[in-house]
């Protein structure tokens, strides 16, 4: 695309970030490619609230700036985008921390999973495998001591919680125990003491 990019204009570092990832939508197109590449439409299914043309923009831009790349029939991050890993898990942590966050808004299954492996707690984990379906996207979790390794797997195995993504981030962040919400909320198979250990991990404060 042969489009001058908007700048702030100034020599600070963090405005030159801004002037790559500073658009609306374009860092959460990032996080919806965290996880590999996807297609145009799953991008949009992850993204509800852009539109196809906004959303074509974006990513031409995010390409021109270097952290997108064209994988037909899809996009997927260069080595630049996933460098921003950082910067979500930070922007997890202090929004968090801010008032007025809204559970009840759409979730996308890899904003989901970018949140927890940015909230876990895996300093103080056991050893856990864990699959999560999410419905449109199934993901291997790999916890232990010291270490978070999450991937879209299809053929995720372990003990397995499943349910829509705004209905896990309940039972993942709410107050109530796993024996609970597996009754009303989700799905789970497994050794239920685990699988609380396992959620015993995660807390947004």
């Amino acid at each position: 695309m042969d489009r001058t990019r908007r700048s702030y204009g100034e020599g600070c570092v963090a405005a030159h970030a801004l002037d790559l990832i500073g658009d609306r939508w374009a860092l959460l197109v990032v996080r919806e490619l965290m996880f590999g590449p996807r297609r145009f439409g799953a991008l949009r299914a992850g993204l509800p609230g852009v539109s196809a043309n906004v959303l074509t923009q974006r990513l031409a831009e995010l390409e021109v700036a270097g952290l997108v790349v064209s994988i037909p029939p899809g996009y997927g991050l260069t080595e630049a985008g996933e460098g921003l890993w950082p910067v979500i898990r930070a922007l997890c942590h202090w929004g968090a921390a801010q008032p007025g966050h809204d559970p009840r808004l759409f979730i996308s299954p890899a904003a989901l999973m970018l949140s927890m492996r940015a909230m876990c707690a895996h300093d103080r984990a056991g050893r856990y495998r864990v699959a999560m379906d999410l419905g449109t996207d199934r993901f291997q979790i790999l916890c232990d001591p010291g270490s978070y390794v999450v991937t879209r797997d299809p053929a995720a195995t372990g003990m397995v919680f499943s349910g829509p993504p705004n209905a896990m981030a309940a039972a993942v962040y709410g107050p109530q125990p796993l024996v609970e919400t597996a009754q009303s909320l989700i799905h789970f198979a497994g050794d239920p003491a685990e699988g609380q250990a396992f959620l015993d991990l995660f807390r947004l404060r």
